[in-house]
C-alpha cells in the first residue's frame, strides 16, 4: 500500500501512555470467550466488557511511561494515514448522496481502555464503539494478525481500520441503532444472524473504501487486495471456531463464515456503492 507521505487524519487519540485504573470481572469460561472474540474483527464490545479480573493499570503522566520503538510509531502513523484516507472516501460518497460525514475518532491504547461502551482489553482487538463515535486500536493486535492469524500485510492491517469505519457509517446511517434496538425482542440465534449481516455489511463497507483508495487516489498496490481478502478469510466464525473448539456451530456466529467475509468484501471493492452492501435484503449471504 502506498502510504508514505500521505496526509494524516488529525482524528487519533493515543491513549497509549494514559491507562486508566478499572475492573474486568469474572474468570474460567468469560476469559476463554474474550479470548476467543479477541479473534474478531468489529466485535460488540458489550459482549465481553465488564467481565472480570483486577487489572494493573498506571496513572497518566507517570515518569516510568514505556517509550515506543520506531516500528510501533510507524504503525501509528499507518493507522493515521489509513483513517485519513477513508474520510476521504465517505466524505465523498456521504456528500454526493447530499448528507454530512462525521468522522469518528481512532483511540490508540495499550492494554486496558476506558469507552463509553465500557471497560476493554486489548485481547478483545479493536472495537467500534457507538456511544461515544470512536475506534479502538491496541496495535499489538497487529503482531497477533500477523502472527496468530497468518494475515500478514500493510493493506491487511488497513482492512482492520476500514471495516470498524464501516461500522460508524452504519452508526451514522442508523443501521446498528435499528438492530440493537431488536436485541431483546428476539431470540439469541436470531440475533446472532442480524449480527452476522452487521458484520458482513461493514466488510461490504470496508471493501468500498478499497475501491475509492484504489480508483481515486491510487494507493493499491499489486497482492494488496488478496491481503485483505486473505485476512477476511482467516477470521471467518466457521475458521476461527475448528481452531479453537475442533467442530462448528453456525447457529452461534456473529461475524459470518470466511466465505462470506471475503464474498461481501469483494461486492463492495468491485461495486464501491453503498446500495450493494444490503446484507438485510440480500437473499443469500
Amino acid at each position: 500500500m502506498l502510504w508514505q507521505d500521505r496526509r494524516k487524519s488529525t482524528n487519533v487519540e493515543d491513549q497509549r501512555h494514559s491507562r486508566i485504573p478499572g475492573k474486568v470481572k469474572g474468570g474460567g469460561i468469560g476469559i476463554l470467550l474474550l479470548a476467543l472474540i479477541g479473534m474478531y474483527f468489529g466485535v460488540d464490545p458489550s459482549i465481553i466488557l465488564n467481565m472480570g479480573q483486577e487489572v494493573q493499570v498506571s496513572q497518566p503522566g507517570r515518569s516510568d511511561a514505556p517509550q515506543h520503538s520506531a516500528e510501533e510509531q510507524q504503525l501509528a502513523d499507518f493507522v493515521a494515514v489509513v483513517l485519513a484516507d477513508t474520510e476521504d472516501t465517505w466524505h465523498q460518497i456521504f456528500q454526493a448522496s447530499g448528507k454530512s460525514y462525521a468522522e469518528p475518532t481512532l483511540v490508540l491504547f495499550s492494554d486496558a481502555v476506558n469507552s463509553a461502551c465500557g471497560f476493554a482489553q486489548a485481547a478483545m482487538g479493536p472495537f467500534y464503539c457507538p456511544n461515544d463515535a470512536k475506534v479502538y486500536i491496541d496495535l499489538s493486535f497487529y503482531r497477533d494478525l500477523k502472527q496468530k492469524m497468518n494475515a500478514p500485510g500493510d493493506f491487511a492491517q488497513a482492512y482492520v481500520i476500514a471495516h470498524e469505519v464501516g461500522h460508524h457509517v452504519q452508526n451514522l446511517l442508523g443501521i446498528s441503532g435499528k438492530v440493537q434496538a431488536l436485541r431483546k425482542q428476539v431470540s439469541e440465534v436470531e440475533y446472532n444472524r442480524l449480527s452476522v449481516k452487521i458484520e458482513l455489511q461493514a466488510d461490504c463497507f470496508s471493501g468500498i473504501w478499497a475501491h475509492n483508495a484504489d480508483r481515486v487516489r491510487q494507493v493499491v498496490e499489486p497482492g494488496d487486495i488478496e491481503e485483505a481478502l486473505h485476512a477476511a478469510s482467516q477470521i471467518g466464525d466457521d475458521r476461527l471456531q475448528q481452531q479453537h473448539r475442533g467442530y462448528v456451530t453456525p447457529d452461534s456466529f456473529t461475524h459470518g463464515a470466511s466465505a462470506q467475509r471475503v464474498r461481501w468484501f469483494q461486492r463492495g471493492y468491485q461495486t464501491g456503492k453503498i446500495s450493494s452492501c444490503d446484507t438485510f435484503g440480500a437473499e443469500a449471504l
